[in-house]
């Protein structure tokens, strides 16, 4: 769902920024008052697994389209709204400026689309009050129960709510070639699809975490039900980060070839023999803006792996070395900035 620049108005792009930044801010100023340790490893190596996540498009059957998991649900629900949300950024920042992965321009508009509803609407109105409610029943088992339904609802209700915004920022972009009801049309049923496997993949992450350090995961253990940890921080940070590097480094190879949600509503697939859906031309199409050219040429210099490939090469290494590099410098910024920003930290140490 990563929306190139020329889908948007610069006018359009801007509120983005403006309306991502100021939810930034928000989410700056609470981890300020963040004070477990703990959240730091896990910031960093869950970025990760993130982006190598994003790096895999499965194939959605009879469409000849494909989708990837946004990650807001995943990242909310073990570190929270605020410091999920600046993971996202992160992570959509960094597959922005060196893997040439969604425009510039645009990124503040794909914050919020990826980030804020999975973040915050996920978090508020659905992972809290499902966690929390009596569905299922009591004990443990239930409590497992409820953190799939809510992974599987949150991560629906939230691409959706995602898919929705990127119809309403290109139509207020003035994109004549997309009529607003026809491009929903297209948009809102296939994200549910992509929004169903993503709710699959989060609740299998979020199981292992529950089975492993249930404390990890947020609300868990203001429900009332007795846990154990099976495994310490330490190996269950370490399983997270092979699998961001399995995943990201060797699965990203198996990746689908057909176009994501939203390339295949404005594209088609016809050569695979499917739909051409809006049929825009993928060399023109869209907003020409002096904005978007700047931000085109900046990227250009910034993107040492473009499409997480070696430049002018169709190496399978570059892939690789792409989703490695890229998860590890997630994970980097990730603790770096939580370093700058004081985030995580006891309240003691900040006296000293």
């Amino acid at each position: 769902m990563h929306m190139a620049d020329a889908l948007l108005a610069p006018a359009v792009a801007g509120a983005m920024y403006v309306a991502s930044g100021a939810a930034a801010g928000v989410s700056i100023k609470k981890l300020k008052k963040d004070d477990e340790p703990a959240k730091l490893p896990v910031m960093a190596v869950t970025a990760a697994v993130v982006f190598a996540g994003q790096m895999i498009n499965y194939t959605i059957p009879g469409t000849g389209s494909s989708g990837h998991m946004c990650g807001g649900m995943l990242l909310s629900a073990l570190l929270g709204p605020y410091a999920g949300f600046l993971s996202m950024i992160v992570v959509l920042a960094i597959q922005c400026l060196f893997f040439a992965d969604g425009g510039l321009m645009a990124l503040g508009a794909n914050v919020w689309n990826m980030a804020f509803y999975g973040c915050f609407v996920g978090y508020f109105l659905i992972w809290k009050p499902i966690i929390h409610s009596k569905w299922f029943g009591e004990g443990k088992s239930a409590l497992r129960s409820r953190i799939i339904a809510a992974s599987i609802i949150g991560c629906i209700v939230t691409l959706q709510l995602g898919a929705f915004s990127v119809v309403i920022e290109t139509s207020l972009s003035g994109i004549t070639e997309l009529p607003f009801g026809a491009f929903m049309g297209l948009m809102q049923p296939i994200h549910l699809a992509i929004g169903l496997v993503e709710g699959l993949i989060t609740a299998a992450v979020l199981t292992f975490v529950f089975e492993s350090r249930p404390e990890l995961l947020q609300e868990v253990d203001e429900v009332g039900v007795p846990l154990e940890a099976k495994r310490s921080l330490k190996s269950t940070v370490a399983i997270l980060a092979v699998i961001a590097v399995v995943v990201g480094g060797g699965l990203s190879l198996f990746a689908s070839g057909n176009p994501d949600g939203l390339e295949w509503a404005l594209f088609g697939n016809a050569e695979s023999g499917y739909s051409q859906n809006m049929g825009l031309d993928e060399e023109n199409f869209g907003v020409e803006s002096n904005v978007a050219d700047t931000a085109g040429s900046i990227q250009e210099k910034t993107s040492f792996l473009p499409d997480y490939a070696f430049p002018g090469s169709d190496s399978a290494a570059g892939t690789t070395v792409s989703g490695i590099a890229g998860g590890a410098i997630v994970a980097l910024v990730a603790w770096l900035i939580c370093m700058a920003g004081g985030f995580f930290r006891k309240k003691s140490d900040r006296t000293l």
